[in-house]
């Protein structure tokens, strides 16, 4: 294995770029760590011209947003037949889509926020008080708004009070086209990475989520001091094994591979319920990966390192 190169992709054109980049510098030195070769390629023009040229020996996706979780670089690396960490395309499709993954994972009979999801042009052409209206009357207050697909918690506010929700629907828009309106559950937040190991996946200890403000948004996620993190979460021993069985189910369900996050709430009677998954974690230093992977006691490196022979031997 000390004798692998890998790029790891980050960076591109998403409005996660910054996240993206920053989680491609720590993979990297943590893959450096082991023994691996490794060089940052940014997700441009000159991708396709690089693999063809200088192909790696496999690539880690750290894309955050757009192409990176859609599916799409993840097209472009089957089409060259280049090993890959992560999901495939088209099940990296199913989970970049909330409502699709709320779908799915409803179906399975598990727990998720009731929701509506809503076009831009909905409002324009209906009218958006008449539409907001029937919306709290079918969904109640508080609300949980976010942008149907992306990630990094970009446009997603918590609304209290109906004569906020205008300003909160121009936010959220400002992210994406289409708005996913949801319940809002009050409970403890928690997120929980899954990773395939050989004898399938496996969740590693949930990561409670505190933030200073009440809401886990953008600033709260990738600003230092503005959110407190317990790895592993304060749960008692059932919750516990509840969120991580949520977490392998979703992982399964969606069928994801090499390593997924999954972000849950306990509510107060102790249903757990599903919020959404990601196929591309976070590996910032205020990321929840990188958490969970020292609560349980093993390493950041090691664990990619093994995924890496996991893409070359596919």
């Amino acid at each position: 294995m000390a004798d692998r190169w890998v790029a790891v992709l980050s960076g591109g054109l998403s409005h996660e770029r910054e996240v993206s980049l920053r989680s491609g510098r720590r993979l990297s030195a943590a893959l450096r760590s082991v023994g691996l070769t490794v060089e940052e390629w940014d997700a441009d023009a000159s991708l396709l011209t690089r693999l063809r040229s200088n192909r790696p020996d496999a690539v880690v996706v750290a894309l955050h947003g757009g192409e990176g979780e859609n599916g799409s670089v993840q097209s472009v690396l089957e089409m060259l037949g280049v090993p890959y960490v992560g999901t495939d395309s088209r099940a990296c499709r199913r989970a970049w889509d909330k409502p699709t993954a709320k779908a799915e994972l409803a179906r399975a009979g598990l727990a998720t926020p009731e929701w509506v999801v809503l076009p831009h042009a909905t409002f324009r052409e209906l009218g958006a008080q008449p539409v907001l209206d029937a919306m709290v009357e079918t969904l109640g207050m508080p609300l949980m708004l976010k942008p149907d697909q992306g990630g990094s918690a970009l446009g997603a506010q918590v609304v209290r009070d109906p004569a906020q929700l205008p300003a909160a629907m121009v936010g959220c828009l400002a992210y994406g086209e289409t708005v996913l309106a949801e319940q809002f559950i009050e409970g403890v937040e928690v997120a929980v990475a899954v990773v395939d190991g050989p004898d399938g996946p496996y969740a590693l200890p949930a990561v409670e989520i505190v933030p200073e403000s009440g809401v886990y948004d953008y600033t709260a996620r990738y600003t230092a001091g503005l959110t407190d993190f317990h790895a592993p979460a304060r749960l008692d021993p059932v919750s516990a094994k509840a969120v991580g069985e949520l977490a392998v189910a979703a992982h399964r369900l969606l069928g994801l591979r090499d390593v997924s996050r999954t972000d849950a709430i306990v509510g107060v009677d102790g249903t757990v319920h599903f919020l959404e998954v990601n196929v591309s974690p976070g590996l910032t230093e205020t990321s929840l990966l990188p958490m969970a992977v020292e609560a349980a006691g093993e390493s950041l490196g090691d664990i990619y390192a093994g995924l890496i022979e996991r893409a070359v031997s596919r």
